[in-house]
C-alpha cells in the first residue's frame, strides 16, 4: 500500500492487520530513507539502529521471506517517499500494489504540525507518480487507487472495493480493532501514531478547516497538480 504522509495509512495498517489472515510491515525502507538522505526525523538513532539499511536486502525480504504460520496476506505498508531514486523497482512487480491518496491540502496541514517546513518530496507526490506509472508499465493496467475521504466516508464499502481489486474476501473485522500500541509498529510510533493509538475504527470524515500557511502555498499547488492524476484513477 503506497501512501503519502498523513493518509490514514496506519488506521489502514490496523484494519488489515485485525484480519486472522495477514501479517503487516510497518514502512520496512524507513531506515535505508533516513540513512540515505541524512535527513532529521524524529527518532532517526533509533531507526537506523533497529532496521535494515540496506535497500536490496529489504526489498528481499518483502517478497520472498516467507509468511508466518496461518497467514496468507502480506501487508506493506509503504511511505512512498521512502523510495529514492536510487531504487530500482523491478521488486514491486512482485507484490500487488495499492495507492492511498488524500489532499495535499490536508496532508500538508497535519504534515507541519511535526515537520513545520516540508518539500514537495518530503510529502511523497512526485514518488507516489513514479511508482504508479512503474507499476502500470510493468503490469499494463492500472492498480487499484482510493482516497482517504471515502475510506473515512464509507468504511466499508470502500474497503469492500479495494478487497475486491486485489481478490482478497472483504471482512468485517477491518472495521474495528482494539486500542492501543502494537508489536508491529515502528518505533517511530511514539512521534507519529498518538491518534491511532487511540482509535478502534475509523473516524467519519470532516472536512479540515485549517489552511495551508502562506509560505507552503507554492508546495500546496504542485501537489495537487500530482494529487489530481492520480485521483482520475480512484475506485
Amino acid at each position: 500500500m503506497w501512501c503519502a504522509p498523513r493518509t490514514i495509512s496506519t488506521a489502514l495498517m490496523r484494519a488489515w492487520e485485525n484480519r486472522p489472515d495477514t501479517v503487516v510491515i510497518d514502512e520496512p525502507f524507513y531506515a535505508h530513507y533516513l540513512q540515505a538522505t541524512g535527513i532529521d526525523h524524529p527518532g532517526r538513532d533509533e531507526i537506523i539502529a533497529t532496521y535494515e539499511t540496506e535497500w536490496r536486502a529489504v526489498a528481499r525480504g518483502l517478497t520472498e521471506d516467507p509468511l508466518p504460520h496461518g497467514s496468507t496476506i502480506s501487508y506493506q505498508k509503504q511511505m512512498a517517499h521512502h523510495i529514492l531514486d536510487h531504487i530500482e523497482l523491478d521488486w514491486v512487480g512482485k507484490v500487488t500494489n495499492c495507492f492511498l491518496l488524500r489532499a495535499p491540502a490536508e496532508v500538508i496541514t497535519s504534515y507541519i504540525k511535526v515537520r513545520p517546513e516540508p518539500t514537495l518530496r518530503d510529502l511523497g507526490f512526485p514518488q507516489l507518480l513514479r511508482l504508479f506509472e512503474a507499476v502500470r508499465l510493468r503490469t499494463g493496467s492500472v492498480p487499484p487507487v482510493f482516497d482517504s475521504q471515502d475510506v473515512l466516508r464509507d468504511p466499508r464499502d470502500t474497503l469492500s472495493r479495494l478487497c475486491r481489486a486485489v481478490s482478497v474476501p472483504f471482512s468485517e473485522r477491518m472495521l474495528s480493532w482494539p486500542s492501543g500500541r502494537r508489536d508491529s509498529d515502528g518505533v517511530w510510533a511514539p512521534y507519529w501514531y498518538g491518534a491511532v493509538e487511540k482509535s478502534t475504527g475509523f473516524s467519519p470524515y470532516r472536512p479540515k478547516d485549517e489552511p495551508v500557511p502562506p509560505n507552503l502555498q507554492n508546495l500546496h499547488v504542485e501537489a495537487q497538480e500530482i494529487y489530481g492524476e492520480l485521483h482520475r484513477f480512484r475506485l
